[in-house]
């Protein structure tokens, strides 16, 4: 899934002519503490509460309050998950999207991309989800494949994201078509595989956001 799919038309951007007022409304109206501003579809920037706070004078222009993470945007043509990364990484609650010609196509809300990573393992049917961390050298998804093959069970979708404390550490998160995971974490424990986090079933079907929230960070995106 890409970052075009995702954009949310309900949270609209603001123009630095637009009063810090106006931002808060928006911003109370739409519960979310950032919204983007834009010029001539040209991205300035992100507004946040805080600053409008710090602002006071609700009659203020935006283009006189300073806006945040006037650098930090993605393309239409980035994978979501890249998109959740950058989010996590600044602590970002929504994340600018530009066209192939940098120009602004609209915003992605953090809570709607986390969502589509739910949904995206609920459609692959029952199953569990397991993060293993490894150095990258180790790394081998047909050994992984094999062990996991020999308890009964198979691997339905896998990706990779690398562990920002140490480039040579990356996090394989599985989901698998079991949610009974005991027996095939035992045997990825006895090949030395080190199993950081686990998911059943329910507890994604179950909207548990700190649930959520905990396999993102495992994710590390």
């Amino acid at each position: 899934m890409l970052a075009e799919e995702l954009i949310n038309q309900m949270i609209p951007p603001l123009k630095p002519t637009d009063t810090a007022g106006k931002a808060l409304s928006w911003m109370n109206n739409l519960h979310i503490a950032q919204l983007p501003v834009v010029d001539h579809q040209i991205y300035q920037g992100i507004v946040t509460e805080d600053a409008i706070v710090e602002a006071e004078d609700l009659s203020r222009a935006l283009s006189t309050i300073d806006l945040v993470f006037s650098d930090l945007n993605v393309h239409h043509d980035t994978h979501f998950y890249d998109v959740l990364k950058k989010a996590s990484k600044n602590k970002l609650q929504i994340v600018s999207v530009l066209d192939q010609d940098n120009k602004y196509l609209g915003v992605i809300s953090v809570s709607d991309a986390s969502a589509a990573i739910a949904n995206m393992f609920a459609s692959q049917g029952p199953g569990g989800i397991i993060v293993l961390a490894m150095k990258d050298t180790d790394y081998s998804l047909a050994q992984i494949s094999r062990l996991v093959e020999n308890n009964d069970a198979k691997i339905m979708s896998a990706f990779v994201t690398n562990e920002d404390r140490d480039p040579n550490i990356i996090r394989v998160t599985l989901k698998l078509d079991k949610i009974e995971l005991s027996r095939v974490i035992a045997t990825l424990e006895r090949y030395s595989y080190q199993v950081v986090a686990q998911f059943q079933e329910a507890s994604l079907q179950n909207n548990d956001k700190d649930r959520l929230d905990l396999l993102l960070r495992y994710m590390n995106i």
